[in-house]
């Protein structure tokens, strides 16, 4: 993600917060003004954020560390204005691990809550009127401070376990009905809940907080994203690569020039290519990288190449295919059997397969 800044790694998994996440404390901080607060107050308020979205973090490493044990791996956690975002490979298929490490980032808040009240009178703080509370806020103190950071992180609790899915209680929500009513049923379910209650939010920011537009946003347009991933995994799964692979492509040499290329591309539709020398992959050439080195019409190929090539046997099931796809900064992939190259598969022949399968299951 662009515009980010990367804070270190905890267990491998990478901390960044995007740039936006600095319009949060700028509006935390106009709010205050707004309200006639004083210079102790601002920077109390921004420091509680700031602190609340190291809960945040910890909560995103909840989910990260558990979805280790299953193993799947997280590519980074992000924070952003609307909370943290932790890049997992996949999600757990069995309901039963979706349900652990759904589960797992709110049950950091709640051990943090409960660590939290170790050190305030939390009876003290529930007996005070709306006018009390007030003047907290005008005089903070270390107690205070840790006072509405526990209370923040029982919001955080509440909020993340409404069943609007993919949030936390999404999740949870479409586990428990995976077990009763399969993955595409439950994820249908979910989602469309999800999706009325992301118009709920949006109603709710227009009228109380603009934050809540983006995460209506989120929410609504994660869940339709999510419910159209499952019904594609469903519609390859049992199908395979040779199934949906390319064979009538165009294998470059290492000795090809770029204006041959060039020819090649204007006369067909490939953009994608191979390049290979005695049925030895050498690496992978697009029409992007051409256009990028037109001025050089001599230039070989081998020069210009991605030198990375990712395999997948023709045996392999589609999703791994396409998963695989999704992990790589690469558009297609090398088909091989038996260690023989037998074709090519990239995301645009899967989208037609999966177009071809759907046009199939509604006859």
């Amino acid at each position: 993600m662009k515009g980010v800044l990367k804070l270190g790694k905890v267990s491998g998994i990478g901390i960044e917060v995007h740039w936006t996440f600095t319009l949060l404390l700028l509006w935390v901080a106009f709010l205050e003004v707004q309200r006639g607060g004083s210079t102790t107050t601002i920077l109390m308020n921004m420091a509680l954020v700031i602190v609340l979205f190291f809960c945040v973090v910890l909560h995103e490493l909840g989910h990260a560390l558990t979805a280790k044990r299953f193993g799947i791996k997280t590519k980074q956690i992000t924070l952003l204005p609307i909370g943290g975002v932790a890049s997992l490979e996949k999600i757990p298929e069995k309901p039963e691990q979706e349900l652990l490490v759904a589960v797992a980032g709110p049950a950091v808040n709640v051990l943090i809550a409960l660590i939290l009240l170790l050190f305030i009178p939390l009876q003290s703080y529930l007996g005070l009127d709306v006018e009390a509370l007030d003047k907290l806020v005008n005089a903070p103190d270390i107690q205070t401070f840790l006072f509405f950071l526990f209370v923040a992180n029982v919001m955080l609790v509440v909020f993340n376990m409404i069943p609007a899915f993919p949030m936390d209680g999404g999740r949870v929500f479409r586990a428990l009905l995976t077990f009763r009513f399969g993955r595409v049923k439950a994820t249908e379910v979910a989602a469309g809940l999800g999706q009325i209650l992301a118009v709920l939010f949006f109603v709710l920011g227009l009228m109380l907080n603009p934050f809540l537009i983006l995460i209506a946003l989120f929410i609504f347009f994660g869940a339709y994203g999510e419910n159209q991933m499952v019904k594609q995994g469903a519609l390859l799964k049992g199908h395979l690569v040779e199934e949906a692979m390319l064979t009538d492509i165009t294998i470059l040499s290492p000795s090809t020039t770029v204006e041959e290329v060039i020819t090649i591309l204007l006369k067909g539709t490939e953009k994608h290519f191979l390049v290979a020398d005695q049925n030895e992959i050498l690496g992978t050439v697009d029409h992007r990288a051409v256009l990028k080195h037109a001025k050089e019409p001599q230039r070989l190929v081998s020069e210009i190449m991605k030198k990375e090539v990712q395999q997948v046997e023709s045996s392999t099931e589609i999703m791994g295919a396409f998963e695989k796809l999704a992990k790589v900064n690469n558009d297609l992939l090398a088909v091989t059997k038996n260690k023989t190259l037998v074709g090519a598969i990239d995301r645009t022949n899967i989208g037609e397969f999966i177009l071809l399968q759907t046009t199939l299951s509604a006859e």
